[in-house]
C-alpha cells in the first residue's frame, strides 16, 4: 500500500516477489491445460481451427500467440487466429468501449464461419468483458468448443450471474494469481500467467502434431535467408553432419527439413524418406525407426 514511497529497488523488488507467485498458479491448472490441448489437438487434426478472442491486453497476447505460429511450426496462418475487441487498430491503440458489446464478439465469429470442428478461446482477465463472452457463447452455439482463460477464481462460475457463460464452456483454466500490485494493472500478473498458459495451449499442441523432433522445431518455414540458415542448423545439431553436407541434403530435399532428416537417420533416398513421413503421419521419430503411426491415438 506504500509502494508510492519505495525507492526504485524496492518497487522491483514488490514487483519481482508477486510475479514469483505465476509460475505455481499455472502449475496447479495443468489438469485443465491438459484437456483443452487435446481438444486443440482434435480440432487440427480434423481441419478445425484454434481463435483467440479477447480485448486489451488479453486481446493482444491471443493475437501474439497466434501469429507466431506459422513462422515457428510451418503451419497456416489460418489454423490458430486471434481477435482484439476493436479490431487491428486496437493491437496498437486501445479503443476504449469496443469491448462493451456482446454482439461485437458474435459478430467477429460470424465472420469466421464458426463450426464444430473449431475451437474458441475466450481470454478475459476479469472473467466478464462483454465482447469475450458475446463471442464464446455464439460460438457454442455454432457447435464449437470453448475453452475460457481468466485469473478470477474458478468458483466466480457458480455465481448466478454467469451461469450462461458458464453453460458455454467446456473446459475453463483458471490461474488465480492474486491482487496485482498496481490494483488493476492486468498486464502484470494476470498478463503473465496468460501468456504461459497460452504457450503451453499452442507447443504442446504442435509438438503433438509432430512439429518438433527431440526439441527442435523441424517444420518452419524458410520464407528468409535466416531461417534457411537455421534449418542447416538443426539438421547439423541432430544429425551431426557439416555445413556443406547440411546444405546439400536439404537441397535435396527440396528444403524440407523433416524429409532431410529422415534420409540422414535412416539412409534412404528422398521418396523413401516422404512415404515415411507420410506412414508416420509426421512425426519424424516413427518415420526413422519405419514405423505407422497415428498421433489420434496417443492423446
Amino acid at each position: 500500500m506504500d509502494i508510492d514511497a519505495r525507492s526504485i529497488k524496492e518497487v522491483l523488488a514488490i514487483i519481482n516477489n508477486e510475479d514469483k507467485k505465476i509460475p505455481s498458479a499455472v502449475e496447479k491448472e495443468i489438469p485443465y491445460i491438459a484437456k483443452a490441448v487435446e481438444l486443440v489437438v482434435h480440432a487440427f487434426r480434423n481441419n478445425g481451427r484454434l481463435v483467440y478472442v479477447g480485448a486489451g491486453t488479453s486481446g493482444r497476447l491471443g493475437v501474439l500467440d497466434a501469429v507466431e505460429c506459422p513462422p515457428t511450426y510451418g503451419v497456416s496462418p489460418e489454423l490458430v487466429q486471434g481477435f482484439i475487441a476493436g479490431g487491428e487498430k486496437a493491437m496498437f491503440r486501445a479503443q476504449e468501449g469496443a469491448e462493451d458489446k456482446e454482439e461485437n464478439g458474435a459478430n467477429d465469429i460470424d465472420r469466421l464461419h464458426i463450426s464444430k470442428k473449431d475451437v474458441v478461446c475466450g481470454i478475459a482477465a476479469s472473467l466478464r468483458t462483454p465482447y469475450v463472452v458475446g463471442a464464446v457463447k455464439h460460438a457454442k452455439a455454432l457447435g464449437a468448443h470453448i475453452l475460457y482463460v481468466t485469473t478470477n477464481p474458478r468458483s466466480k462460475f457458480d455465481a448466478p450471474e454467469y451461469a450462461e457463460l458458464s453453460k458455454a464452456i467446456d473446459i475453463a483454466i483458471c490461474p488465480e494469481v492474486g491482487p496485482e500490485v498496481v490494483m488493476g494493472s492486468t498486464r502484470m500478473k494476470s498478463g503473465t500467467a496468460q501468456k504461459l498458459v497460452l504457450n503451453m495451449i499452442t507447443t504442446t499442441a504442435m509438438i503433438r502434431m509432430g512439429k518438433v523432433y527431440e526439441n527442435m522445431m523441424i517444420d518452419l518455414q524458410m520464407t528468409n535467408q535466416k531461417l534457411r540458415e537455421r534449418a542447416k542448423r538443426i539438421v547439423m545439431t541432430i544429425t551431426g553432419i557439416d555445413y556443406n553436407k547440411a546444405t546439400e541434403y536439404l537441397e535435396q530435399a527440396d528444403f524440407h527439413v523433416k524429409t532431410a532428416l529422415v534420409m540422414i537417420r535412416a539412409n534412404v533416398g528422398k521418396e523413401e524418406a516422404k512415404a515415411r513421413l507420410k506412414n508416420a503421419d509426421g512425426f519424424v521419430r516413427a518415420a526413422i525407426e519405419g514405423k505407422i503411426y497415428h498421433a489420434e491415438e496417443s492423446l
